[in-house]
């Protein structure tokens, strides 16, 4: 379903510090009900990915004066420039303060301080090459499993790999999670590397669990296509045959990919 919105004619950004991935949670139910679907952007980020973040980015500065465990960047888009964005926001980030939901936050008091929380956000993928091996998968889970899937995900590859780091990182509102594992401090690139497909299933048998899935904004190409056949049903591979033979009947297009 493709919705339409009219162009924002004015935006309000909050960078705001949590405890934990499950006040996330509470974080978001609270701004759903406050802003509704002039809600545009609640963007979840770990400790580790603003670490990374400060020490290869160039002109970032920490979001806050003290750091947490967890971030939600969030803005909020309206129709109008009436500065009603701006309270709605500032009203929300009080009363999660006040509930305990949030335990800091700054609310962007210019554009050069919005483009800043999002530069942050929007380097949070290039910094991790810079740290070494990045063991990488885009997945979805139902809005409510967020936190049980990033929690779980987190346990079992601290078993896997004891000391990994993990960047969990994306788009809450719509489920969807780039679960990121690096490499341990010290560890041996290749070494780690070698982990992908143990980890890779690990989290995917998560995401199955929880009825998420295992590709949530790319396709699926030569790396997944053999996990596809545990997370889909032979009716939904048959459709995604038919939807790609329809496009592309003659096998031309990203020859060797699924859809």
């Amino acid at each position: 379903m493709l919705k339409l919105f009219p162009k924002p004619a004015e935006h309000a950004t909050a960078f705001a510090g949590l405890a934990s991935v499950d006040d996330a949670a509470r974080f978001f139910g609270l701004a759903r009900l406050a802003a509704g679907a002039e809600m545009t952007a609640f963007e979840i980020i770990p400790r580790t990915g603003i670490e990374m973040v400060l020490r290869h980015g160039v002109q970032v500065r920490d979001p806050l004066e003290t750091p947490h465990d967890w971030y939600v960047l969030i803005e909020l888009s309206g129709r109008e420039a009436t500065g009603a964005s701006d309270k709605c926001l500032e009203n929300l980030l009080g009363e999660a303060l006040e509930a305990e939901v949030i335990r800091d936050a700054a609310l962007a008091a210019s554009l050069a301080q919005r483009n800043d929380f999002w530069r942050l956000r929007e380097l949070m993928s290039e910094v991790q090459r810079l740290e070494g091996g990045s063991i990488k998968h885009d997945i979805s889970v139902p809005i409510a499993r967020i936190p049980e899937f990033i929690n779980r995900a987190n346990d079992l590859v601290q078993v896997m790999v004891p000391g990994a780091r993990t960047v969990p990182f994306g788009h809450y509102g719509d489920g969807n999670i780039h679960y990121n594992v690096s490499q341990p401090t010290g560890m041996d690139k290749d070494v780690f590397m070698a982990q992908w497909d143990t980890i890779a299933a690990g989290v995917y048998e998560i995401v199955r669990d929880l009825k998420g899935s295992i590709s949530a904004e790319h396709g699926i190409g030569r790396m997944k296509r053999d996990m596809l056949k545990k997370v889909k049903s032979e009716v939904e591979l048959d459709m995604m045959r038919q939807i790609k033979d329809l496009f592309d009947p003659k096998g031309i297009l990203n020859p060797g990919k699924v859809l």
